[in-house]
């Protein structure tokens, strides 16, 4: 057996420690003072690090209540149906489609159309004013440019109520909007981070013809819902008992079953909803816009795109998941990522979902959809877009949207065989 190499340091003579005298006390000194700056960068680095990873970690948890308005508008020409709106060329703005922009600090809100007119030269673009809802656009100088398209239900020349949902943390608004011949699926709309029930009319024509009445919900501190006591976003962890509520509603007011349809978190909050509500049951399906099935993929990317180092956002999510980082990102309790990581869940999955994800999404990249899909084929559809970027796959393509979306559908609501081939 050969021998095993010793691991313990070769001994060396014994040396009497130099003197003071022995080195130049300057050196002494350098030396010292060099040791202890090292140390006050190091623990400044460190500290600067924690902070940068709080600031990140509450900023994804906590509702902006007023969004940037960081659209510039050049010009606004002519009248009535010739009214157009010249704005700075952007990466959103070039993005043919239809569109809304909101000004005055979302006091102002109007519709714009398809792209008119792109100048590279003037780095410009003109787009024609379909709708103004509110405000007077030719005042402002700069807006938020949005997906949405309708303001209320109104727009869709569809009739509609204010109704109010019960949750745990008060009353909250939704609208509901009948279908003729309703067949006893609803459609619930549950709207993204940062957005309102606004976001999900662009869907509501699609449900009606099929005859499904839709509930457009609000949640726990999106603005319009009450807020809860931390004032914080749950990332889907706690929203989704509002949409029990909403489907306990439904199911209250003639609903047999129900829809779920979710832009980007609202997608992880009917994820969780399918999983965690004793009313699952009931869900027959999910529509998932751009949703976020992996946030721990999501805040990696947010954090590369703010420039944050990879390391700083770890300890960022690190902060949000831990009970001992509540002190610092002002949640309640901790999140679950683990539970809500969809591509690791994926065969848990047993709801029919249908996801349509734009390639080139820079809020919520493709990456864990595709994953999603491609684990768990049988119960997951997924449509790709192209130059859609977050949540604009309709307003790219709404004829391709109401397609899909009215197919799938269409075969998941088929009445079903029962044993023996009746129905």
């Amino acid at each position: 057996m050969p021998a095993r190499e010793s691991i313990e340091p070769a001994r060396t003579p014994w040396r009497t420690p130099p003197s003071a005298a022995d080195e130049p006390l300057p050196r002494a000194l350098w030396a010292l003072a060099g040791a202890g700056g090292a140390l006050a960068l190091t623990s400044a680095v460190a500290a600067s690090s924690s902070a940068l990873a709080a600031y990140f970690a509450r900023r994804v948890v906590t509702p902006e209540r007023v969004r940037p308005e960081d659209q510039e508008i050049l010009a606004v020409q002519g009248e009535g149906p010739e009214r157009r709106v010249i704005l700075r060329a952007t990466e959103e703005t070039r993005v043919d489609g239809e569109y809304s922009l909101f000004f005055d600090r979302g006091a102002g809100h109007v519709r714009v159309g398809r792209l008119v007119d792109y100048s590279p030269e003037e780095s410009t673009v003109t787009r024609p004013v379909v709708s103004e809802y509110s405000g007077d656009l030719s005042r402002a100088v700069r807006a938020r440019w949005s997906g949405v398209v309708y303001s209320t239900p109104a727009d869709l020349g569809l009739e509609y109520e204010d109704v109010t949902l019960p949750l745990d943390v008060g009353p909250a608004p939704a609208w509901l909007v009948p279908a003729k011949k309703a067949k006893g699926t609803w459609a619930i709309m549950v709207h993204g981070r940062g957005a309102t029930r606004q976001e999900g009319l662009r869907a509501v024509p699609t449900a009606h013809s099929l005859g499904m009445p839709s509930l457009l919900v609000s949640y726990r501190n999106d603005g319009d819902a009450p807020a809860t006591p931390d004032g914080r976003y749950g990332l889907g962890m706690t929203e989704w008992r509002d949409v029990e509520a909403a489907i306990r509603y439904a199911l209250g007011a003639g609903a047999r079953d129900v829809v779920l349809f979710g832009w980007s978190m609202g997608g992880a909050i009917s994820l969780r909803t399918a999983d965690s509500s004793m009313l699952r049951e009931s869900v027959r399906g999910l529509v998932l816009d751009a949703p976020v099935v992996d946030w721990v993929d999501v805040l990696a990317h947010q954090a590369h795109l703010n420039r944050i180092p990879s390391g700083v956002g770890r300890f960022g999510q690190l902060l949000l998941g831990q009970a001992w980082g509540r002190r610092l990102t002002g949640l309640a309790a901790p999140l679950d990522f683990k539970a809500m990581d969809w591509v690791a869940r994926a065969v848990e999955l047993r709801t029919p979902t249908l996801v349509l994800h734009s390639v080139d999404d820079e809020f919520v990249p493709v990456g864990p959809s595709l994953e999603l899909a491609k684990r768990n084929p049988e119960m997951v559809t997924l449509e790709t877009f192209r130059h859609a970027l977050h949540t604009k796959e309709w307003n790219v393509d709404p004829q391709r949207w109401d397609n899909a979306v009215r197919s799938w559908l269409s075969d998941v609501l088929a009445p079903r065989r029962a044993p023996g081939g009746a129905r």
